[in-house]
């Protein structure tokens, strides 16, 4: 009838966009409860995430996979890593060699802010590394990582340690460094910490020269799968919070599609879908590869790790009302 409202029937339109309402009483579940409403665009990604990851983390029965890549160890996201290992939120960590590298070298050193229009001719003169806009003195890094990891190497060897997986190498690593460390909080809690990759950085390379002058120990990667194995089928459901893509993304959705997919799945990405690579993959497509269950919370939110870290981290850890 002409002068009446059309009523929406749509099923589709069912959840209203709605106003960000935030002053100085609000707290950190106040400002995602509006982000989750808010319609667009990664606000509600970022506040799915969040959600999800409660979810999981409280889960009893879940078994917790956090994987990330080796480039946030060297910022002060490292501290949030660390945290949510002492806390135990996760069961399970499958991260790169750069990771290993990076938290070495800052138990014993500093990093410094840098920029990241720096003139690298003249940081390469000064010797100083940089990444990103992070700077790291190459004092602080193959030296101290090549002694420290030298002597955990040795030390295992005369222990009879002769094959081992990289879970033991990293544990034992783990053992020697201070609580600033993530890797030290993986071993106080006995969380595996899972390198796929082990080869690929500095602490590798250690390896690989320990391995000219005692032939007879070797880096067993097969013993790593069949921790994971061990892991995974004996998880009654399973999560996963991926930090960057890349090997650790992708092993851990790997195992995890041999008890049928991930039940709940959270991925922080700067990589483009459209280039096809496996880490511009939105956590949805491995539905299609059986990696993440067809009826399993997941988002993929679109942005850079060590912006949104802290805030999803103190959403984690806020008290609800």
């Amino acid at each position: 009838m002409a002068g009446k409202k059309k009523k929406i029937s749509d099923d589709l339109l069912h959840s209203a966009v709605k106003d960000l309402d935030i002053d100085r009483e609000s707290d950190f579940d106040s400002i995602f409860a509006g982000m989750s409403l808010s319609g667009g665009f990664e606000s509600r990604n970022l506040a799915d995430g969040v959600d999800i990851l409660r979810t999981m983390i409280s889960e009893p029965q879940c078994t917790n996979f956090l994987s990330f890549i080796g480039a946030p160890i060297s910022t002060g996201v490292r501290g949030i890593i660390r945290d949510m290992l002492k806390n135990k939120m996760f069961q399970v960590v499958i991260t790169t060699c750069g990771a290993l590298d990076h938290d070495i070298a800052r138990a014993y050193d500093k990093y410094y802010a840098g920029d990241f229009r720096m003139d690298d001719r003249k940081l390469m003169n000064k010797h100083i590394h940089r990444l990103g806009n992070v700077l790291v003195p190459m004092s602080s890094y193959g030296p101290l990582i090549e002694e420290k990891v030298q002597q955990c190497l040795d030390e295992m060897y005369k222990a009879g340690k002769r094959e081992v997986a990289s879970y033991e190498i990293t544990d034992y690593i783990g053992s020697t460094l201070d609580e600033t460390s993530f890797l030290y909080w993986a071993h106080k809690n006995k969380i595996p910490v899972v390198v796929p990759g082990i080869v690929d950085g500095a602490v590798g390379n250690q390896i690989w020269l320990f391995n000219q002058q005692h032939r007879d120990f070797k880096v067993d990667i097969l013993k790593d799968q069949t921790k994971l194995s061990d892991l995974v089928f004996d998880a009654k459901k399973s999560g996963a919070f991926m930090i960057g893509g890349g090997i650790s993304k992708h092993h851990t959705l790997w195992w995890n599609q041999f008890r049928g997919g991930l039940d709940y799945a959270v991925y922080i990405t700067t990589a483009p879908e459209w280039d096809g690579s496996l880490s511009g993959a939105l956590v949805a497509e491995a539905i299609s590869w059986g990696k993440v269950t067809t009826k399993a919370r997941q988002t993929t939110i679109h942005g850079e790790a060590t912006t949104l870290l802290p805030f999803i981290y103190a959403a984690l850890v806020s008290k609800k009302k």
